[in-house]
This record gives C-alpha cells, structure tokens and sequence, in this order.
C-alpha cells in the first residue's frame, strides 16, 4: 500500500516542461555581481528598464556613454517600492558591465524627476559600493543634466563615502545644448517629458 500510495504522489507532481522554463527564464534573470549569483525579478521591473540606455561611444575605441534617466524610475508611493528598486538595483549594475568594455562615462538625466521618484541615498550609495572596481576605475566623467537643489545635497551628504577622484568625475550641467558640446548626442535618447523642462528652463529670464 506504501508503494503505491507513493507512486501516486509521484504522479500528482507536474512536470516543468520546456515552455515553462523558457517562461521563468523570461520573468528571472540570473546575473553574477561581486562574484554572488542574483536572481532579477524581470517581471516588476519592466516599466522601469528605460531608466539605463546604450548612448553611443565618445573619442576614440570603445568609450561608452551609458544614459541614466531617472525620470523612468518608480514612484516611492508604490507598496512594493522597495522590493521593486532592490530588483531595478541590481538590473542596473548587470547591464552596466554588459555595456562598458573599456573607459566610459554616465549621463545622469536629473529633469523632469520629482522628489517622490527619486533614488534614496541608500540606494546611490549602495549602488557604487557594489559597482565593480573596473568600472569604478574606467568611469571617466559623471554628468548630471539639469541638477536640482535635492540631488546636489545628496551628493554632498555622499561625499564621505566616495573617494575624492570619484567626486573630480562629477560635473553639473544646466541644459542639453550644453550637454552637446561636451559629447555626441546622436545616439542618445532623450525623453520627452526633459525636452519639455529644458525649453521651459530656456524660456525663463
């Protein structure tokens, strides 16, 4: 009776055909950042993954130009915000080092981003920490476009945490015509919704 009784349970087990893996391969990716395996919730972080882009390349070989957009990230209201930005962190990191195969530099696009979308200082410093130090020591220029009193005092209040040729990187920018006698814009995207504030900010006296 055992026997069977096991047997039968043995049946009632569904079986993970090759369609089903394909799926959970589709909603989780596997990555390895600082020599740990992570698995990514692809799935909630989906509305999001607009945040990081390909820009193109600057000077001569393989000088990347990775565009953060930060008005693509999640709203701080959202239940699971946390669960959400712990997922889209580490998205991020593993596309960054897919991205950069030599020096590169970070476009950070600050516009059109209000105080409820904006990564806590948590998030920024965890993210660096976790950066490998290739691309710590690879990062040529940090770009922030469009800078806000909120985002400077962040810096600022990180400042401690980051090394001084870390803050040498950083330069502010106050519009995107600006931005385009620094690097190419070709390949660069920019939303919309920064358009928008940049003409606004033009427009003022």
């Amino acid at each position: 009776m055992a026997n069977k009784s096991s047997g039968q349970e043995s049946e009632s087990i569904p079986e993970y055909t090759a369609e089903e893996e394909r799926e959970d391969n589709r909603l989780w990716r596997t990555v390895v950042i600082g020599e740990q395996e992570q698995r990514i919730d692809m799935k909630v972080i989906e509305p999001y993954r607009r945040v990081i882009s390909h820009g193109g390349y600057y000077g001569d070989g393989l000088n990347a130009i990775i565009v953060f957009a930060a008005c693509f990230l999640p709203d701080s209201s959202r239940a699971d915000y946390h669960y959400v930005m712990e997922n889209l962190f580490l998205y991020v990191i593993s596309t960054l080092e897919l991205m950069v195969a030599e020096d590169y530099m970070i476009v950070y696009l600050n516009g059109a981003t209000p105080r409820r979308k904006m990564p806590g200082l948590g998030w920024m410093k965890k993210c660096y920490q976790m950066i490998d130090r290739r691309l710590r020591k690879n990062l040529k220029s940090f770009i922030i476009v469009h800078p806000s009193w909120f985002i400077r005092t962040i810096l600022a209040v990180t400042r401690p945490f980051i090394s001084s040729k870390f803050s040498s990187k950083i330069k502010y920018v106050s519009s995107l015509s600006e931005l385009s006698g620094l690097i190419p814009m070709d390949c660069i995207h920019i939303p919309e919704s920064i358009v928008s504030i940049d003409l606004k900010l033009k427009e003022k006296p």
